[in-house]
């Protein structure tokens, strides 16, 4: 499956939809995204995640960040990851700050 990432925005909810894997080649496309918006009204980023395959230090790392710079009042969810997807947030701690969804809300 080809990696893709897909950014909208409703209101102040933003929906980022990935497929296939996000790793060093594609996480600072979306980084770049995210950078977008900083300073924005965004109340919540849901990263819709069910077709996601794969995700690697550098997509976790871009989470992180936004994180870091949408400031702590910004809530992220993680919607409809599939298992592997899943043990790799849940082992990297990022569930501390994360809601977790089961399925696609979008």
């Amino acid at each position: 499956m080809e990696s893709q990432i897909s950014v909208t925005q409703e209101d102040k909810v933003v929906k980022i939809e990935i497929s296939g894997r996000l790793d060093a080649t594609n996480a600072p496309q979306l980084q770049e995204e995210l950078k977008k918006l900083i300073g924005q009204q965004v109340s919540e980023i849901v990263f819709l995640a069910k077709d996601l395959e794969y995700i690697s230090s550098a997509g976790l790392r871009v989470i992180i960040f936004a994180k870091q710079k949408m400031g702590a009042e910004v809530k992220i969810s993680l919607s409809g990851a599939q298992e592997a997807v899943l043990d790799v947030i849940k082992m990297s701690g990022l569930t501390n700050f994360m809601n977790i969804q089961d399925s696609c809300e979008g």
